[in-house]
């Protein structure tokens, strides 16, 4: 998800980019796509985000996440996953700077955000209404998977991570970004939110073998964007991994 937390799908539920009409009668540029049907993953967790994001207009800043914005610096622009993308911003910005991208998210709230976003900025983006577990995304076929501070369930089998994992192509890179100390924020906020049962950095880097070069593992300061959730997380934790082979 921003500032914080299917490409095989059947034809007539098959993101298309925003802005270029499919066959069928799908929507035109002026209307973006409603997310009504299609979605695929667990109804809860689609009905628990849809709730938050009904509760304001904008949830988070617009902007790009500081951390995509210099870690892909040096990347040629090929295909990109943006795992739960939130209203976009990420998603808009790396279309725009020449990156073909699928963008995932359970919240139709929040895609369709998303997609009148990326009308209004002339960005073609794919959309897919779906859990990262329960996405049919082609493996090993994204040159860059950028999961910025995800709300990703651990699982006993570690589910989520091997599907991040298994996203990227040989060559490719996986950005995962998270905040740091997050225990300390969850203690201070005496919040039932625990950290612990998500996805986080470590837990991906512990599953690393010798087909993965560890290029960045370190914790930073945040570039905090204006307005938005979020805003009161100072410093990331940044895991940037070039698979090999």
């Amino acid at each position: 998800m921003p500032d914080d937390i299917a490409a095989d799908a059947p034809a007539q539920d098959r993101p298309t980019p925003a802005g270029r009409p499919s066959p069928g009668g799908s929507p035109s540029p002026a209307e973006p796509p409603s997310f009504a049907d299609g979605y695929v993953g667990d109804p809860a967790v689609r009905a628990e985000w849809d709730a938050l994001y009904s509760e304001r207009e904008r949830l988070w800043s617009g902007q790009p996440n500081g951390a995509l914005v210099a870690e892909v610096a040096d990347l040629s622009p090929g295909r990109v996953l943006d795992v739960g993308c939130g209203e976009g911003a990420d998603a808009i910005w790396l279309a725009r700077s020449g990156w073909d991208v699928t963008a995932l998210e359970v919240s139709g709230v929040a895609l369709r955000r998303a997609a009148a976003h990326a009308r209004d900025a002339g960005a073609e983006v794919r959309w897919v209404h779906a859990g990262l577990t329960d996405a049919a995304l082609p493996p090993a076929s994204f040159d860059l998977v950028s999961a910025q501070y995800p709300a990703l369930l651990r699982t006993p089998g570690a589910t989520a991570e091997h599907a991040l994992l298994a996203a990227v192509a040989p060559g490719g890179v996986l950005l995962l970004v998270h905040h740091a100390h997050m225990d300390e924020h969850q203690a201070e906020q005496e919040s039932a939110f625990d950290p612990a049962d998500y996805v986080q950095p470590s837990t991906v880097a512990a599953l690393l073998g010798d087909d993965w070069r560890v290029e960045v593992d370190e914790e930073r300061p945040r570039v905090v964007p204006e307005g938005g959730a979020g805003a009161h997380h100072h410093h990331d934790v940044v895991l940037r991994a070039r698979r090999l082979r």
